[in-house]
């Protein structure tokens, strides 16, 4: 009779083990299905607009972000300064608000990606009004490294690409442009950067970005992918990313560096640099576009892509006073000639008339 009454128990027992065991195997079967739901939204959301996918791994050897412990003049560092840039633990100052000043930030590593994507976090303030600031900065890939030059603080007749926040007009006579001003401009060493027309000729496209003297962060991505170059911004506070260049064709080679420079003259502005992200990008890639490999930066067609248009030169204050003096002058002795001219017909008329 106790044996019996024991069976029953444990009998129970295991039956309650049992539908607790099974509601434990239901929860973790649940579980695990709302993790692998969550995963799946997840990869989804890593899927880009166009047919990619971003590779969430930072290449730390080709960006710069705080603390910039990689940024020095140990052997360990991957980015080299220049002239007046300074650290300091908010940013990269490439230059300070001062008359005549010049610095820049480079890798030392080259970059041998494919495809990558550049976010730039940056900023630019100052003292000066609108419209006498100056003079912007600039971000590079190019095959030269360390150079100091007239363009944004580096050198003319680069070879890569370089994309330009501009944030003064040299050429008065332009209204076209609203200023800050973003473009982007490829170089094969041949080419020259007119700073005197803020680069219009060279340019391969841009757009306005009020980047100056506002109280949010201020961001600029650049894409090269699968010889497509795209460049966005990111300056009106909303996280969302705008469209400024949309450029097929374009063709850069491998091994170049990334740098970031700037410079001021008789006017200036704090030019910050606080971090600089790069990504590599996964892409399908047929045979023939892996055994593609580009030597010489270049644009196709860009001969057509430059639209603007030679003005002739205005005349300035002096000339156009003399030539409306002359004019006066011309025509004061054009109408005393034909008084003259009158007054001689009209006494030959009386002449034959008697």
């Amino acid at each position: 009779m106790l044996f019996s009454t024991m069976n029953k128990s444990n009998r129970f027992r295991m039956g309650s083990f049992k539908i607790f065991d099974l509601m434990l195997n239901q929860r973790n079967i649940h579980e695990l299905t709302c993790r692998f739901a969550a995963v799946l939204l997840l990869t989804c959301q890593c899927l880009a607009d166009d047919g990619y996918e971003m590779d969430d791994f930072l290449k730390r050897e080709y960006s710069l972000t705080k603390p910039y412990q990689g940024l020095g003049s140990s052997s360990s560092s991957y980015w080299d300064l220049m002239g007046n840039a300074m650290i300091t633990t908010d940013h990269v100052r490439l230059t300070p608000d001062l008359q005549s000043r010049q610095g820049a930030v480079w890798s030392r590593v080259p970059c041998f990606l494919r495809d990558w994507e550049l976010q730039v976090h940056f900023k630019i303030h100052g003292h000066g009004k609108k419209n006498l600031n100056g003079d912007g900065m600039a971000l590079w890939y190019t095959k030269e490294r360390m150079q100091t030059g007239p363009v944004f603080g580096n050198m003319n007749l680069f070879t890569g690409l370089g994309v330009f926040v501009d944030t003064y007009p040299n050429e008065n006579k332009n209204h076209e442009r609203v200023f800050p001003y973003v473009s982007g401009m490829v170089g094969n060493g041949t080419l020259a950067y007119e700073h005197d027309r803020d680069g219009q000729s060279t340019e391969l496209g841009g757009c306005t970005a009020l980047v100056r003297n506002i109280p949010h962060d201020t961001f600029l991505l650049i894409r090269y992918i699968k010889n497509r170059l795209t460049i966005q911004i990111d300056v009106d506070g909303k996280q969302e990313w705008q469209d400024c260049l949309d450029l097929p064709g374009v063709r850069l080679p491998r091994g170049y560096f990334f740098g970031a420079s700037s410079v001021t003259g008789d006017l200036s502005d704090n030019h910050d640099l606080i971090s600089m992200k790069l990504y590599q990008l996964t892409v399908e890639r047929t045979p023939e576009e892996e055994e593609e490999e580009e030597l010489i930066p270049s644009v196709d067609n860009f001969e057509h892509l430059n639209k603007v248009e030679v003005q002739e030169e205005g005349m300035s204050g002096v000339q156009l006073f003399f030539t409306i003096v002359f004019s006066v002058i011309g025509i004061f002795v054009l109408g005393v000639v034909a008084v003259v001219m009158y007054g001689r017909w009209k006494e030959n008329s009386r002449k034959r008339f008697y």
